[in-house]
């Protein structure tokens, strides 16, 4: 390796990669260091998991900073979690041992001894989460010049976690804040192993900036291992029923158990409820079989010691580990040589497959692996839809998706992000400490995520704050923070801008075990770390439970639903549905539900039309949309169709199908939403006079005209519902 980039390396990085004993660089390597060294280019780094893109982003980085060490951070790290930025800080830290580039990290977990060191020796590598990002801008402003004034290059992991979403907007602002506060230019480099818009992707990386996005995406081809499995859940009409029931849960768990119990393993959930049951009676199987408890839950609300823990017991743990987890392990962190990955139900997104996918096979030309287990309720009184196993099919539909045609979602970047406006605005009032209106104006609508926001509109969306005194004007005419908004803003929560249930610490005597956002009474037992608790104590001021360990029963103590399906995904579930072919990696169980459904699908009509009867006066509407046009054509049938067509009722059972009753027939109800589709061009339409429905935290702190117009703008999709239904109206007809 005496040749090529690798001899323009810092000499500590050459030695670096003499003991790793690599033979050679990857070509995310290669060409990161062309790009850094050879042009003044921002870069994205669009590889797969495992294939050293953390390495691509630092080697020619931390070599200029080797050569001309910088005066102030030289490189900043924004990273999505705090797991993720204690699993890079300990790569990169075991990087600069030879190095002398201090490494700093800072999020709510790191002592405030550590952040004053920084403070007083602004220095090498900073990494950061948004979070506390946004609370070194608010709250110490004078600092910033010093900290970044020197600052070379901001790495963005996991950019596709931000891109789309409130955090992505906030991310992009603050980088321009700190160019502004502190006269800096540094480079950009992001990271991401899922993205396939690389347009969009680099559009987004370089807002704000003159300079060229380059794309570094090497196509290596990546061995996968994939079987989807399904287990039948019998619905408990009767006691014979409720028996079939208890033995079918214990044959899946007892499956589960037998698969992992010897293994290092990963097993995905999609929400923290799932995780924790999951834990819950892995253990008791264990229990009862009287074997070593190997397991494990990682998620959000449980408390930074314990997730450590449970990412150590996988990454350097001696023998079997088994960890039950939500998105929290979805991100890169680096866990080792995992034996298994396990899929319970199938992920919303193709994105989130590939990412939980790419947890395994990280290790030389092992295969990726992924086992999705797929338990669903099976009534064959229920209604023709609910027949019909959706989570199966999901997951059928996203492995094809990615497997065959490499598709992951695209990106949607919302054109009136109200609730990400308060924020930066009231963050970056709070900054300066007073402001001309001019001035903020100029300061905020200048950030890239905030082009499309009219001037009148800022001006109606200041207006506002004055009324309800989130911000207040002086005698001199100035804007400062008011005291409604001091409340807010001066409030640690203040720091994120994705939504938050407000949770309450539960304590088993002084050790922190986690947090959850239902309070139950004293006496009431629940599970939070995989284990029972039972509720000693609640103090209400502090917003603390204290615990102790018990027997009983398992309730769910967090909110939150299943995440937005696009409609490719949904479509793609109705093409599996409608032909024959076969998948090899379905296991004989999963193939024979396939099998059941499609005969039924068939039998029934299900495919051929959008609106099917139901029996009597009611009408199944299955638009094999996405949960974004599912929701307008809700809002369609609701607001502007219920009355022509003298609907009494509608169920949605998002985003597969819903369920309207009314003196009406399919032919009109279908015919009704074609001509409203064909007509109706106004997505205002279909919301109330007085209706501002919230898409973000700080909604709510928005003048309702603003909010009316960003959720007929962004949270709803006349276009897309259109395309969708017309297409199916050349291919299909009413019976």
């Amino acid at each position: 390796m005496s040749s090529g980039p690798f001899r323009r390396l810092a000499p500590f990085i050459q030695e670096f990669i003499y003991k790793k004993k690599w033979d050679t660089l990857r070509e995310a390597q290669v060409e990161a260091c062309r790009v850094l060294f050879d042009t003044d280019h921002h870069l994205l780094i669009a590889s797969g998991t495992a294939s050293g893109k953390t390495e691509a982003a630092f080697f020619p980085a931390l070599t200029e900073l080797y050569h001309d060490p910088s005066e102030s951070v030289g490189i900043l790290y924004i990273g999505p979690l705090k797991a993720l930025i204690n699993d890079q800080f300990e790569r990169v830290s075991d990087l600069l041992k030879e190095g002398q580039v201090p490494v700093w990290h800072w999020h709510g977990d790191v002592s405030q001894a550590e952040k004053t060191k920084l403070m007083q020796r602004p220095s090498g590598v900073l990494q950061i989460t948004p979070e506390s990002l946004e609370g070194l801008l608010m709250n110490r402003p004078n600092a910033i010049p010093a900290l970044f004034h020197d600052l070379r290059y901001i790495i963005i992991d996991e950019v596709h976690a931000f891109m789309g979403a409130d955090r992505g907007m906030q991310v992009i602002s603050q980088l321009i804040r700190i160019q502004r506060m502190s006269g800096c230019s540094p480079r950009r480099i992001g990271l991401s192993a899922t993205l396939r818009d690389y347009d969009a992707a680099a559009g987004w990386l370089g807002a704000g900036t003159p300079q060229a996005v380059e794309v570094v995406s090497p196509q290596g081809r990546r061995k996968l291992r994939i079987s989807i499995d399904h287990f039948s859940f019998p619905d408990a009409r009767d006691e014979k029923q409720a028996e079939q029931l208890e033995l079918a849960k214990k044959a899946y768990y007892d499956y589960l158990y037998d698969v992992t119990h010897l293994k290092k393993a990963l097993v995905f959930t999609n929400s923290r409820s799932d995780a924790e049951l999951t834990t819950l009676e892995l253990r008791r199987i264990a229990a009862k079989r009287e074997q070593r408890d190997v397991f494990h839950v990682h998620h959000g609300s449980i408390s930074a010691m314990l997730r450590e823990e449970t990412e150590n017991a996988l990454r350097k743990g001696q023998g079997p580990a088994v960890a039950a987890a939500t998105l929290t392990l979805e991100l890169g962190i680096d866990l080792g040589e995992l034996e298994r990955v396990i899929q319970l139900g199938a992920p919303y997104s193709c994105s989130s497959f590939v990412q939980r996918l790419g947890r395994s096979g990280r290790r030389g030309d092992q295969a990726s692996e992924m086992l999705f287990l797929c338990p669903e309720e099976e009534d064959e009184e229920a209604e023709l839809p609910a027949r019909m196993p959706w989570t199966l099919l999901r997951a059928i539909a996203v492995t094809e998706l990615y497997v065959r045609h490499k598709w992951v979602e695209p990106v949607y970047i919302r054109k009136k992000p109200m609730g990400v406006l308060y924020h930066q605005t009231m963050s970056t009032l709070k900054s300066m400490g007073e402001a001309e209106p001019a001035e903020l104006a100029r300061a905020v609508l200048t950030l890239p995520s905030f082009r499309q926001i009219e001037p009148a509109e800022y001006k109606t969306f200041l207006q506002y704050l004055l009324d309800i005194d989130h911000i207040e004007r002086t005698e001199e005419g100035t804007l400062i923070i008011g005291l409604g908004g001091e409340k807010i803003v001066n409030n640690y929560r203040f720091y994120a801008v994705f939504k938050d249930d407000e949770e309450h610490t539960v304590y088993n005597g002084s050790e922190e075990i986690g947090s959850i956002t239902t309070v139950p009474p004293p006496g009431y037992c629940f599970s939070l770390a995989g284990k029972l608790w039972k509720v000693e104590e609640i103090d209400t001021k502090h917003k603390s439970l204290y615990v102790k360990s018990a027997k009983g029963k398992v309730d769910t103590l967090w909110l939150g639903a299943g995440g937005d399906i696009h409609t490719l995904v949904i479509q793609k579930m109705r093409e599996v549905l409608e032909s024959d072919d076969l998948y090899p990696y379905l296991t004989p169980s999963a193939a024979n539900r396939l099998e059941r459904a499609r005969r039924l699908a068939r039998e029934s009509g299900l495919l051929k039309s959008v609106v099917i009867p139901a029996g009597g006066d009611s009408f199944f509407i299955l638009p094999w949309a996405g949960s974004k046009q599912f929701r307008t054509l809700e809002r369609m049938l609701k607001h502007n169709l219920a009355g022509r067509l003298e609907l009494r009722s509608l169920v949605p059972m998002e985003p597969y199908y819903m369920v309207v009753a009314g003196t009406t027939d399919e032919s009109a109800i279908w015919n009704a939403i074609l001509s409203e589709l064909e007509n109706n061009k106004d997505a205002s339409t279909l919301l109330d006079e007085d209706e501002a429905p919230y898409l973000s935290k700080y909604d709510e702190f928005v003048s309702p005209q603003l909010v009316r117009t960003a959720f007929h703008v962004d949270g709803l999709d006349l276009e897309g519902l259109a395309k969708v239904l017309i297409d199916r109206h050349s291919t299909t007809s009413v019976n």
